[in-house]
């Protein structure tokens, strides 16, 4: 039978509507052009935020894993996408439908239907079991399932990059939160130096050794660093915030985020070099992929409708005037048969399409390539950037071990009346910039560690792209 109809169907392609010689216009880059190096990225732990040694942090990062809007919007997509997936792949099965039908109606006296009935009002009944089966000799249902297939793909791997996001602004943030409590210690200590120099300031007016001029100027400097205070205070809360609204949580939960306990020299496993398997572990470059592969199959899928679209039908049921005869033998009707669709003018639709399918691939190479070349360019900043740092916090450490000399002694000869107050101020405010440099310095480090292990996709599993979590749906993995 099958081959029986492609007989024929090959002898009406001649006319139909030719597909025109539409070509691809952008190139895919391949790590070959990007300069990797041979080496792999060290494997990266799951739950790798747990390095860091920090009980809050590890409930706070489950608790956003399940609470946060963003992934629960990307999972929603990617369940979503695996449902279209379904209802394409159920397409390319039979269908069977029943429909059953009852009606009074007059029928016409001068129309087809005979005496008695014609004039009469009469119960018309019908009751039909219908089956339809596109036989696909094109491909074409085939294609639209692989589309469907890298679109549920693309999804899921979303939601995996949405979850390896989300895990790195969550413990940016937390340094964050960090860095704010440092500099907010920093500010405290500050205002009790300033109350220190004002104090002793007072002291040597009293004595004659300094004027109400630098009373004064003390009483100001320490108001200064009050207000350092505050912008510290400011600060953390700000963070708090952050890490409260990463979490899904609201106002209620500001309270209850404690001052974290980090190590921030935690050890991450960290490449020395741009890694060969970069493109290989990153979600948001597979995912791209993904969307490559979905335009190619759309292609296809717009190729393909250039050709006959073959349907087998069948049908079987009664049909009778009267509800009596209707589940008599003589009101049986049944029949099977060829439903051919043959495109032979359309005024350029399908060649429209068919460009656009091609301009839709062109447009997903391009951003593969604009997301492979960020990849890259991420992973080296943030090599750059730790190779950089390790050096300035070593520099950074010996400026605040100096300028806590410097301090130490300038207090010493102005509170033995050697030296003028302007000299411990100074020394005061080199010591402050230091302290809060090398704190900022520290931080960083800690981030860039982040941000690297990110950049190389993190405790992402490309076998494995949703995590096995019980409020995560599940990749569809049928064939």
């Amino acid at each position: 039978m099958k081959r029986a109809l492609f007989g024929v169907t090959s002898l009406l392609l001649a006319g139909c509507v030719s597909a025109p010689p539409t070509t691809p216009q952008v190139a895919q880059d391949t790590p070959q052009t990007l300069g990797l190096s041979a080496t792999p990225a060290p494997t990266v732990p799951t739950n790798w935020w747990h390095a860091f040694g920090d009980p809050q942090m590890e409930a706070l990062v489950d608790k956003m894993l399940v609470g946060n809007p963003t992934l629960a919007s990307a999972l929603a997509r990617m369940r979503a996408a695996q449902a279209q997936l379904s209802s394409e792949r159920a397409q390319s099965y039979p269908q069977i439908t029943l429909d059953a039908q009852d009606e009074r109606q007059r029928f016409s006296k001068d129309y087809i239907i005979p005496p008695p009935y014609g004039g009469k009002m009469e119960w018309l009944g019908t009751i039909q079991a219908n089956l339809s089966w596109n036989l696909d000799f094109w491909g074409e249902q085939a294609d639209i399932i692989a589309k469907a297939r890298s679109t549920a793909t693309a999804a899921a791997l979303d939601a995996a990059a949405a979850r390896l996001a989300l895990s790195g602004s969550f413990a940016q943030a937390y340094v964050g939160l960090v860095r704010s409590y440092a500099l907010l210690d920093i500010a405290k200590d500050n205002v009790k130096q300033r109350e220190h120099i004002l104090s002793l300031t007072d002291t040597l007016v009293k004595s004659g050794l300094e004027n109400a001029s630098s009373q004064e100027e003390a009483k100001s400097l320490l108001a200064q660093a009050q207000s350092y205070v505050a912008e510290a205070e400011s600060s953390r809360d700000v963070f708090v915030h952050q890490i409260a609204a990463l979490t899904g949580q609201g106002a209620e939960a500001y309270s209850a985020i404690q001052r974290p306990k980090i190590d921030l020299n935690a050890v991450l496993p960290l490449p020395d070099d741009l890694p060969a398997d970069l493109l290989s572990r990153r979600p948001d470059v597979l995912a791209a992929q993904a969307r490559v592969n979905t335009a190619i199959s759309g292609r296809e899928a717009a190729h393909a409708a250039f050709f006959p679209n073959i349907n087998l039908l069948a049908f079987a049921g009664y049909a009778a005037i009267g509800l009596s005869p209707l589940f008599t033998q003589n009101a049986l009707a049944y029949g099977a048969g060829p439903a051919i669709h043959l495109p032979i003018f359309d005024a350029g639709k399908l060649r429209a399409d068919y460009a656009d399918a091609t301009a839709d691939l062109d447009g997903a190479v391009a951003d593969y390539n604009s997301t492979v070349l960020a990849a890259v360019r991420q992973t080296s900043d943030a090599l750059t950037q730790i190779r950089a740092t390790q050096k300035e916090r070593d520099d950074q450490q010996a400026a605040v071990d100096s300028a806590a000399r410097s301090l130490k002694l300038a207090e010493t000869r102005y509170r033995a009346g050697l030296s003028g107050q302007i000299n411990v101020l100074i020394a005061q405010t080199l010591l402050l910039r230091a302290e809060q440099q090398l704190v900022q310095v520290e931080t960083d480090a800690a981030t860039q560690r982040v941000t690297l292990v990110l950049a190389t996709g993190g405790d992402f599993d490309p076998a494995h792209p949703i995590p096995e979590q019980k409020h995560f749906a599940q990749q569809d993995s049928s064939p």
